[in-house]
């Protein structure tokens, strides 16, 4: 077995790992319909005892929406 710690892309998913992404739960993020980013969006204004958090889903939008809030 060949282990390629370059990049994620690369990486083949395990049965395991399948089975899981049939099984998951999904929806929309977009229209608040993932049960899944909403339950990290809960946890995480939680932890920050805040009254809502965002998910990103990349450093780079992250980024960019925080530069656009601050100018």
């Amino acid at each position: 077995m060949l282990i390629n710690l370059i990049s994620d892309t690369v990486t083949k998913p395990t049965p395991g790992m399948l089975d899981a992404m049939m099984t998951a739960e999904v929806g929309d993020d977009v229209f608040k319909e993932d049960p899944t980013v909403n339950a990290l969006e809960e946890k995480v204004a939680k932890l920050f005892g805040m009254e809502s958090a965002l998910f990103f889903p990349s450093g780079t939008m992250t980024n960019q929406t925080a530069i656009k809030l601050h100018t």
